[in-house]
């Protein structure tokens, strides 16, 4: 009898890409992830951790979010937070998402974060996750397409180039522990506000778009926390507009 295949376990990000910027003088290095852009309640989080590339070693246990369970993402953020040169959480409510858009939320939280980190730190170079760059301003997004632009941008007032990568969740140690500290912290508060409002469940979904979430918004309606521009009821309800998310 052929023995079962056994799941092949996904590598451990790494410091390799982080060190690659030592090439060119850079010593702190900031990993940048986000939590929450698809909820349809609570705010869009961002979580930033440094990493001084003279002293930081990999730290052991530490993966993408996604792949750790609850336990083990809050057992790794007191862990994080001594590795790190410097580590924080931004975060941009539901009203803001409304009113600025997806992505300007997300780049709001991410500037609460950096702003947060400069307390501590002056990084010198952020790599975030993706293949879009919501971080910087929208000028100095521009800039990078002219052919004299700059190859710095400013982000929360500090100057540091911002240097996209899919899947660095998964590859950059910097940014998988940046995504657990935005998820915990995200967690933590999705609990403390289904206290006030237990029809939508949002001590298990976090707000996010399940069955149960969207029949109880048919039912009781939107609190103050769901993002009200938003599609959230039942996906089946002809009276339900279509809206567009894009920041």
């Amino acid at each position: 009898m052929t023995a079962p295949l056994r799941k092949k376990r996904s590598t451990a990000p790494s410091l390799r890409f982080e060190k690659s910027f030592a090439v060119d003088g850079h010593r702190y290095i900031a990993g940048c992830d986000e939590v929450g852009r698809g909820a349809l309640a609570g705010p869009v989080s961002v979580g930033i951790v440094v990493v001084d590339l003279d002293a930081s070693k990999t730290l052991r246990g530490v993966r993408d979010s996604k792949l750790l369970l609850p336990a083990e993402r809050e057992a790794l953020v007191p862990r994080i937070r001594r590795w790190s040169a410097a580590s924080a959480v931004g975060h941009a409510s539901a009203a803001e998402i409304d009113e600025l858009g997806l992505m300007a939320a997300l780049r709001t939280a991410g500037s609460r974060a950096w702003a947060s980190v400069l307390e501590t730190v002056r990084p010198d170079a952020v790599i975030l996750d993706g293949n879009h760059d919501w971080l910087s301003t929208p000028a100095a997004q521009e800039a990078l397409f002219e052919p004299d632009g700059p190859t710095q941008i400013e982000v929360a007032g500090c100057t540091a180039p911002v240097r996209t990568r899919i899947k660095a969740d998964l590859t950059c140690q910097s940014v998988a522990a940046a995504s657990v500290l935005a998820k915990v912290e995200r967690d933590a508060l999705m609990v403390s506000l289904a206290s006030d409002h237990p029809a939508f469940g949002w001590d298990v979904n976090k707000g996010y778009a399940t069955e149960g979430h969207r029949a109880a918004i048919d039912v009781v309606g939107p609190s103050e926390y769901h993002r009200k521009t938003w599609r959230l009821g039942s996906l089946d309800r002809p009276d339900m507009p279509r809206v567009e998310i894009g920041g």
